[in-house]
């Protein structure tokens, strides 16, 4: 199976290139991304499980799904398909805010990246694809908020600083 590419961006996020996934995360390269974060009823957000088997951030608490685009893809359709692929559901998204960040990983990879941030809403159990995330919950924005303060070792690097930027989004 050939290796994923992610799309190079510039820092307006316009698309400068194409390099396999590895290499990109090797050289620390600006690329462009997308971090889904789901909702139910009652406000919580869905967050999941690394699998234990995943090659960065094994089982560690992220977001309820992120990726990379593919080239032409939308950021909506890129994470209605990521959503399907690692929490076996879809919903509908919207995007909302947009920034880049920098998180290096003690395995000599480096997540650069022009990251989009995607909201949606569903009340229901996902069905998870076990290659991608062992476990899931709901959780509240401010308890969620605590828990990365008293145990940060538990989240992945990125999921705490997508989370810092969108919950000072929505507190705007």
């Amino acid at each position: 199976m050939k290796e994923e590419q992610v799309i190079l961006v510039n820092e307006k996020d316009e698309q400068i290139g194409l390099m396999p996934k590895m290499e990109a995360h090797e050289k620390a390269l600006l690329h462009r991304a997308f971090s889904v974060f789901v909702f139910n009823d009652r406000n919580e957000l869905m967050i999941q499980r690394r699998a234990l088997g995943k090659y960065h951030s094994p089982g560690l608490w992220t977001n309820t799904c992120c990726s990379h685009q593919r080239e032409g893809e939308s950021n909506i359709a890129a994470g209605k398909r990521r959503l399907q692929e690692e929490m076996g559901f879809t919903t509908d998204l919207k995007e909302t805010v947009s920034f880049i960040y920098k998180a290096p990983f003690d395995n000599g990879l480096t997540e650069h990246e022009f990251d989009h941030i995607l909201v949606g809403y569903y009340n229901e159990e996902p069905n998870l694809n076990p290659e991608e995330a062992d476990d899931y919950k709901w959780v509240g924005l401010e308890e969620l908020k605590e828990d990365m303060k008293k145990n940060p070792e538990l989240y992945t690097e990125w999921f705490k600083i997508i989370f810092d930027k969108y919950y000072k989004h929505i507190r705007q």
